[in-house]
């Protein structure tokens, strides 16, 4: 049974129109490669293709790095935001890009 709560409840709990779908990626950087390299690659995913599509990331790695990717304003992302994500890190040659499908960030 449907229940009727109002807008601030369902702002509250992230909830209806207040949902927000996000995805998990992950990558590997080829083995060699320098600090240098990687921070500068990151920064360039930031930079290219994060920022521009109004999303956020949060990860962390050396080699092998994983993180949630999801919007920074409360929205959902798309099947176009993990294409334009996995597109962009294979073209960099990186290894084992890895992107999940999406999934409500607060209650998933």
């Amino acid at each position: 049974m449907a229940k009727n709560r109002s807008r601030r409840l369902r702002k509250k709990m992230h909830i209806d129109e207040f949902q927000e779908l996000g995805f998990s990626v992950a990558w590997r950087f080829p083995e060699g490669t320098t600090e240098a390299q990687i921070d500068r690659r990151v920064d360039d995913f930031i930079n290219e293709v994060i920022e521009p599509n109004g999303l956020a990331f949060d990860g962390s790695g050396y080699l092998a790095w994983e993180g949630l990717i999801c919007m920074q304003e409360i929205g959902k992302c798309t099947g176009e935001h993990q294409a334009t994500v996995r597109q962009w890190l294979e073209a960099q040659g990186l290894e084992e890009v890895r992107t999940s499908e999406l999934f409500d960030v607060w209650w998933d």
